[in-house]
């Protein structure tokens, strides 16, 4: 059969979507990006906050059309909607022939063969089952960069977030498990590993009794073919002095780290059922900086928290000022059901949100331009991701850019480089969030 899968919402997502395709390619499965042409459409939703729940509804009724006008057989609904919403999507959108949880996309090979046998299938495992897929996962990223998702599930329960209800609680994964996937993803090609959970700091700490995000970061080093490990979502609280010398001493992990921080007012910290006060936060933040000088800092903020009042907000905008991340990104508070701070009495008018909100992207514009004019005359590796189209020049990352969501470095070379290739670049101009920049040497690993 021909399958459109379709992934929405976060790269974790993206992965359970790639496990999918291995199972289905392991079946004699074929794939497509027309969904004229499609006879299976697997829809991986998100619904984190209202945007993504908005896009994952008006995907699978776009979808949903292909059952009545297009060759589609069978319609399959997955992820984080269908285990919140399943009997409604069910009930609601009859094109739909198959839900499956969160931790049941390990079944869509199986639910496949009952939907086109006639039946109309709700599967779901318990929630804090860990799947475990037997096939290889087929890479979407473009072949040279992968996610590799160490973790599923989440303990923290901060107060408007529904993850934990979605998704379970904490479970590692099985170190070797990690170590023989990694192993297979360098084989096919892969030389960037971007390591990925709900919290990747807490990692090891449910099998093996403490934090292991050291060791896997020593082993995965180990790993012939893979030139970079970037780290995401390190809880701040969480980050320990053993985390921070293997960021210094291995060579392969880069100098960047994702500490979503989401506010800087103690306050609504507390409110937000955060560990961490901006006391604590400025502390780990320095020792970062002493530790590793040129170590690329991201974070997320959350505008218009109920309660916040315009001097917690002053509050954010003077830390963001002070402590100058190298990428920020902030989003408007979106209420959503089932948890507790969207039963606060204090909500913040919409309005106010987005105002707050776009105040924070423009101090934090200002922000990236001076650090990116301070990178003019830095020699960086940079892996090339594709050719300027008509253009002698090449658009890449440095290792301060996660892909899709941070900046670019763009290459002015007559040189011929594929996707996935690394050079000696010196950076010789700068705009708000993207360098420009000229090949320096030869790169040798």
């Amino acid at each position: 059969m021909k399958i459109l899968c379709v992934s929405l919402g976060c790269d974790k997502n993206l992965v359970d979507t790639e496990m999918m395709l291995g199972l289905l390619n392991r079946d004699g499965h074929s794939f497509t990006d027309d969904e004229e042409q499609a006879e299976i459409i697997v829809i991986n939703t998100c619904c984190f906050i209202n945007d993504a729940k908005e896009e994952s509804v008006n995907t699978i009724l776009e979808m949903a059309e292909r059952k009545k006008t297009g060759s589609c057989r069978a319609l399959i609904v997955t992820g984080c909607m269908a285990q919140r919403y399943k009997q409604e999507i069910l009930d609601e959108i009859p094109e739909v022939d198959a839900v499956l949880g969160t931790s049941t996309y390990d079944e869509i090979s199986n639910v496949l063969k009952r939907v086109l046998g006639g039946e109309t299938v709700s599967a779901f495992h318990d929630l804090d089952r860990l799947p475990e897929p037997e096939a290889e996962r087929i890479i979407t990223t473009g072949g040279y960069y992968a996610f590799l998702k160490i973790a599923e599930g989440c303990d923290k329960h901060c107060t408007y977030c529904i993850i934990p209800s979605l998704r379970g609680s904490y479970r590692s994964v099985p170190m070797e498990r990690l170590v023989k996937e990694a192993e297979g993803l360098a084989a096919k090609g892969v030389r960037e590993l971007i390591l990925v959970a709900q919290e990747t700091t807490l990692y090891g700490t449910d099998i093996y009794g403490r934090k292991m995000l050291p060791e896997l970061l020593h082993r995965l080093a180990q790993i012939s073919g893979i030139y970079w490990i970037r780290i995401q979502y390190c809880y701040p609280e969480e980050i320990t002095d053993e985390l921070i010398e293997a960021i210094k001493t291995e060579e392969k992990v880069c100098h960047y780290l994702d500490i979503p921080i989401q506010h800087a007012s103690s306050q609504i910290l507390k409110r937000m059922g955060r560990r961490t006060s901006q006391e604590d936060l400025r502390e780990m933040i320095g020792k970062l900086r002493r530790e590793i000088p040129d170590i690329a800092l991201r974070t997320t903020m959350i505008a218009g928290f109920p309660g916040e009042t315009n001097e917690d907000h002053q509050e954010v905008l003077e830390f963001i000022d002070e402590m100058e991340f190298e990428r920020l990104g902030v989003f408007a508070y979106s209420a959503e059901e089932d948890t507790p701070a969207a039963a606060f009495p204090d909500q913040v008018p919409e309005e106010v949100k987005e105002e707050r909100r776009d105040e924070i992207m423009e101090l934090q514009q200002e922000i990236a331009f001076e650090k990116s004019e301070s990178m003019v005359g830095r020699i960086l590796d940079v892996m090339i991701e594709g050719k300027v189209a008509d253009e002698a020049a090449y658009v890449g990352r440095t290792y301060m850019d996660a892909p899709n969501v941070d900046g670019y470095i763009f290459v002015n070379s007559g040189e011929i480089f594929m996707s996935g290739d690394f050079v000696r670049v010196k950076v010789t101009g700068a705009s708000e969030y993207d360098l420009i920049g000229e090949v320096y040497d030869e790169f040798t690993e």
